[in-house]
């Protein structure tokens, strides 16, 4: 299977985030895909191939204009306002707060285009993230040439990030932006299978309205787990998308015996689907050591994942999400990946 991977992501480095009650060392670092290249190579897996350039037309057919213009150049705005560090909000327009009107200053549009205050904008966040599309989008071409899959190792994730916000550590959504491009290179149908722990709610909050892209996702329950405000099971799509979203929320504690259930509910649905691709948000934070889960799914049972993918028999798309338990990452990645490849 070939990986796509650049150095880019080195560039987007977080100093903290609010966590708890506490600014703590980011989780959401550069040692994370640091980890999961080294140990890629030193299995022997790829090839490893450097992203092309896509652009921001693709990415423009998911996000909104004016969003991906303030990312562009939230940094620099925040440093030419002479402020230290990483540019974070500081309040958001909940409840009866307006959010028809984007504020002029920069404080108030950072509350506008986020809704939580760990996900850091810095110095290399703009170039980071363009990459990580470039290269979700390189895997995407591979597999429209013919290859069974292709794994994209973005950083920063992706699938929090909806049409004009971020959080979650996410800021564009490379799954969504990749489903979209199949479909423009042709596809009828798009599957997009997210297994991350956290709910995908931006990947749902784009497709919500429609039926040409089927998104499913096993998640921690929102009434206890982040994101909270979305990812329950009543979720189920709107007008022409009612029925094309699938969400399998699980309680802390759960275990590879339930977890595989619903990994089979949400492949049965992809099937049903019939699409002519499948993308999938692989996060690996379904792991019992995961710092901020709270799944159990054993290392030795990551290759499982893998290999029920794979049975779909569909062109695949695997695009790296969450995972910070940094010291197994790697291995639970190429779990996923030898077991996609022995199916």
């Amino acid at each position: 299977m070939k990986i796509i991977h650049s150095q880019t992501h080195e560039r987007h480095h977080a100093v903290a985030e609010f966590n708890r009650g506490a600014m703590v060392d980011a989780y959401e670092s550069p040692d994370r895909a640091q980890r999961v290249i080294a140990t890629l190579r030193e299995q022997g897996l790829g090839p490893v191939l450097p992203p092309q350039a896509f652009g921001e037309a693709p990415l423009l057919r998911v996000h909104d204009a004016a969003y991906v213009a303030f990312l562009r150049g939230a940094y620099a705005e925040w440093k030419a306002a002479g402020r230290p560090g990483d540019a974070l909000p500081m309040a958001w327009p909940i409840r009866d707060l307006r959010n028809d009107r984007i504020p002029d200053c920069l404080d108030g549009r950072l509350g506008h285009y986020s809704y939580d205050i760990s996900t850091a904008i810095t110095a290399g966040t703009w170039d980071a993230i363009t990459d990580g599309v470039d290269i979700a989008l390189t895997a995407a071409r591979e597999v429209l040439q013919g290859d069974r899959a292709a794994f994209g190792l973005c950083r920063p994730p992706g699938h929090h990030a909806a049409r004009d916000y971020y959080g979650g550590y996410c800021y564009l959504n490379n799954a969504a932006i990749v489903a979209q491009y199949l479909r423009d290179q042709g596809a009828e149908r798009v599957a997009i299978l997210d297994v991350d722990y956290h709910h995908g709610n931006g990947t749902q909050s784009i497709f919500y309205d429609r039926a040409d892209v089927l998104f499913a996702s096993i998640h921690g329950d929102p009434a206890t787990e982040y994101p909270y405000f979305l990812g329950h099971a009543d979720e189920r799509g709107r007008g022409e998308g009612e029925g094309y979203n699938l969400n399998l929320p699980l309680p802390a504690g759960t275990e590879w015996a339930q977890w595989s259930q619903a990994l089979e509910t949400a492949c049965q649905a992809v099937t049903d689907f019939a699409p002519q691709y499948c993308v999938v948000s692989l996060g690996v934070d379904t792991s019992e050591d995961d710092p901020i889960s709270r799944f159990r799914v054993k290392r030795s049972q990551f290759p499982l994942i893998g290999q029920r993918i794979a049975a779909l028999g569909l062109p695949t798309v695997l695009l790296m999400e969450g995972g910070y338990a940094t010291g197994g990452i790697g291995e639970n990645v190429a779990g996923v990946l030898q077991g996609f490849e022995s199916a």
